[in-house]
């Protein structure tokens, strides 16, 4: 047979190489599974998700079977998360570099069942499935290929979170960056300390609209996961080869904290109307409270993070480290005896410390810390200028200039610019997108996204940005439909990015694949969607302030 190089099969995010080569397999009752070893968990997912779906049974093979094989297997000797998918007259064989390279090669035999593929049930309209004879080699582009889903600012049931696992896992996404706590809510269940999520994890109303915004939702808002729902996303997630990576954001952003526990405030710096006023905050910005640098303070979150590291497994904790307001330090006695114990030079240093305690804190469980570009931040640290661990790992966030910087001193990044990536910003300008705010960034500019900026392209400090990731905060994201709306299609054209060959990157054949196949996967899913044309009617909230407001200039 001839090979036919570059096939139309609208896969989304785009392999490395395939070819078809002429002819069909179908797969109907007679077709089996020969699942190697380590690849018995892709095998269940196979036939609890594909099929459930197509209604092949996929029993497994045994010798002298009548009929196509399914096989899989992991080759050692490919690289880790890369695959190979070969279908024949024989049947469909998927060889991995490891057991996830095999889980995301299955991933693409789903697409090319076809739309209907990744319905939870099976529709009854037909008993065989056709499959053009392919190969496919395959790799991912980036080590972390992540989404940040803030469920503090608008809590997301544990449901929820399990079906963005499952929508990160059809795009070959590998990691799911959880923000837990922040001023408007603490969301992870602390035995040691009840009152966080018993004080903390609700709040008395909510704004809504952006931070100027007089209307106001009246119904107390909450929510919070136990432990074991924890548990069970890390291990669900583990199930599609996904890392959980837990945010507990200190010192700043901590007024939910400090109303379930004022001591760990900075209260000499608060009169006693303030303290009395003290709560879960009900409106959105940045807020004053910033944890209390005390010993007091260390050891209770050394005690929250304990339990943090035995329910989250995996190597990198998140410990936020952004917008720390400091005028309660400059107003305390407590911290600017602290400043001076420490031979410190002002509050800067001060978080710098604080930020970097937790580190070799972590670092000595064998742990990894990732914080956003303000750990950076503080010069040196007293007379031994001690700076953050090796291990340390900075989300650049505010542009590129953080990760540039910290990749040149031998730190690893993650690549997350708000310009670029954060995917509650409008996706148009007009007055129909919902709640307008931030930049505007289009299906075709999160396409566009280039993670390794060119400051670094070419050199050894390239090597240090290990990936990158898209942010969802949640501010004005009150529910699963509108998660939907901010995050696809674009979270779609991120993978692509983080994911396939930047030389081959072509939006117009992108967008083309998106319309004549994975906007169907994306229905069959369920998910409401942002439309090319715009939103639909119910997507719109019309009369809800944003920011910038009218008459603002806009934010480009």
């Amino acid at each position: 047979m001839t090979d036919t190089p570059v096939p139309d099969l609208g896969l989304v995010p785009v392999p490395h190489e395939v070819r078809l080569t002429g002819g069909e397999l179908t797969l109907g009752a007679s077709t089996t599974l020969d699942a190697g070893p380590a690849t018995e968990g892709v095998a269940r997912w196979l036939r609890a998700t594909v099929g459930t779906a197509t209604g092949l049974d996929l029993p497994p093979h045994t010798t002298g079977a009548d009929g196509p094989v399914l096989r899989l297997a992991v080759d050692r000797a490919a690289a880790p998360e890369a695959y190979r998918l070969e279908i024949t007259d024989q049947g469909v064989e998927i060889l991995g570099g490891d057991t996830a390279g095999v889980f995301w090669g299955a991933q693409t035999l789903r697409q090319l069942l076809g739309p209907d593929a990744h319905r939870r049930a099976n529709l009854g309209r037909t008993t065989t499935w056709t499959l053009p004879h392919t190969r496919i080699s395959d790799r991912p582009r980036m080590r972390w290929r992540g989404f940040m889903l803030d469920v503090s600012r608008h809590f997301t049931p544990k449901e929820g979170v399990l079906r963005t696992l499952d929508l990160l896992a059809a795009h070959k996404l590998n990691v799911l960056h959880l923000h837990l706590t922040d001023d408007q809510g603490w969301r992870m269940e602390i035995r040691r300390y009840p009152e966080l999520t018993e004080v903390g994890a609700r709040r008395a109303r909510t704004r809504v609209g952006h931070t100027a915004s007089d209307l106001w939702d009246e119904r107390v808002h909450g929510g919070r996961y136990t432990q074991d729902d924890l548990r069970e996303i890390v291990a669900y997630a583990a199930e599609r080869h996904i890392t959980v990576v837990p945010e507990i954001d200190i010192p700043g952003h901590s007024q939910a904290t400090v109303t379930a526990y004022p001591q760990l405030g900075n209260t000499d710096a608060l009169t006693p109307e303030q303290a009395a006023e003290l709560d879960v905050w009900t409106g959105w910005g940045v807020s004053p409270h910033i944890l209390a640098p005390t010993e007091h303070t260390l050891r209770f979150f050394e005690h929250v993070l304990e339990e943090v590291l035995d329910v989250f497994p995996g190597e990198f904790v998140h410990l936020g480290g952004d917008e720390a307001v400091k005028d309660q330090w400059r107003a305390s006695a407590t911290a600017q005896r602290r400043i001076t114990e420490l031979g410190l030079r002002d509050e800067d240093e001060l978080q710098a410390w604080f930020i970097r305690h937790f580190d070799r804190w972590l670092a000595a469980r064998g742990r990894r810390l990732v914080g956003w570009d303000e750990i950076l931040e503080g010069g040196s640290l007293g007379p031994d200028g001690e700076g953050l661990t090796p291990g340390a790992t900075v989300s650049s966030w505010r542009g590129y200039a953080g990760g540039v910087q910290a990749a040149r001193a031998g730190h690893d990044v993650i690549m997350c610019p708000e310009q670029h990536v954060y995917l509650d910003h409008r996706q148009a300008d007009g007055d129909d997108e919902p709640v307008p705010i931030g930049y505007v960034r289009t299906l075709r500019d999160v396409y566009h996204f280039e993670p390794v900026p060119p400051q670094l392209a070419g050199t050894d400090a390239a090597r240090h940005v290990i990936g990158a990731q898209a942010n969802l905060w949640t501010e004005v994201v009150e529910n699963q439909q509108r998660l939907d709306y901010q995050t696809f299609p674009r979270l779609a054209a991120f993978a692509e990015v983080v994911w396939s060959d930047p030389a081959t990157r072509d939006y117009a054949d992108f967008d083309r694949r998106m319309i004549a196949a994975h906007y169907a996967r994306l229905d069959a899913l369920g998910v409401d969607y942002r439309p090319p044309a715009g939103p639909r009617p119910w997507q719109r909230r019309p009369g809800v302030p944003g920011r910038p407001l009218a008459g603002e200039p806009p934010i480009v």
